[in-house]
């Protein structure tokens, strides 16, 4: 997945909360600015099954 909204790369040393941008570098710090989006799912995950066993409330 990708997104347009871009976060403060350096936010956690830098600014106290995130700083979200649409262009390529913050707008406060001038560091560069990276994608916000979580990490896209795998299906070819080969330890998915066992992790959402491991998580689930009971047995299957």
């Amino acid at each position: 997945m990708r997104s347009d909204i871009r976060v403060c790369s350096d936010w956690q040393t830098t600014h106290e909360r995130p700083v979200y941008t649409l262009g390529d570098r913050c707008p406060v710090c001038d560091a560069p600015a990276e994608n916000s989006a979580p990490a896209p799912f795998d299906p070819t995950d080969r330890y998915g099954e066992y992790r959402r066993r491991a998580r689930s409330d009971g047995p299957e």
